[in-house]
């Protein structure tokens, strides 16, 4: 499957907003996390983080068929930032994600420190981001009874 990221623009933050909703809708049942999660983000939010002057968000393609976005912060220092990257539930697992890191790497090749994190109890996500070589910071959030949520950073020389 051949992968491509679309740098976008306000004009796309409501099929950003509908295809988070759609990604994380099965976590935020799951974990019912009213606080935290992006399935429970209004578009105006979106919006607001789109036109932060330190922050890409992409579409993931193929075959112009949207299949997912990314986040892209710029901190200090050569620091990125992963908040938040979703595919689809019909196109997850088919190492799509792994794909779209290695082209952000590639993007923002100055980054020294990529950053992200995720929830403690999604094992997939946390054997995912220890694959590609994010080590956790040791900090974790609880959110509730159900979910924790830890920090990874990878550092690159």
């Amino acid at each position: 499957m051949e992968i491509s990221l679309v740098k976008s623009g306000l004009n796309e933050a409501s099929t950003i907003h509908e295809m988070q909703m759609k990604a994380f809708m099965p976590l935020f049942d799951k974990y019912q996390d009213f606080e935290t999660s992006p399935a429970n983000e209004s578009v105006e939010r979106i919006i607001s983080r789109m036109n932060q002057s330190f922050t890409d968000y992409y579409i993931i393609k193929s075959s112009n068929i949207s299949l997912g976005a990314v986040r892209i912060v710029r901190k200090e220092n050569e620091t990125y930032r992963v908040s938040p990257i979703f595919v689809l539930p019909e196109y997850q697992g088919k190492g799509i994600a792994q794909t779209v890191f290695v082209m952000i790497e590639d993007i923002y090749n100055d980054a020294r420190i990529w950053g992200l994190d995720t929830i403690m109890q999604e094992r997939g996500n946390c054997y995912l981001y220890e694959k590609l070589g994010y080590k956790r910071t040791g900090e974790a959030k609880v959110i509730n009874d159900k979910m924790t949520i830890v920090f990874y950073e990878k550092h690159l020389v």
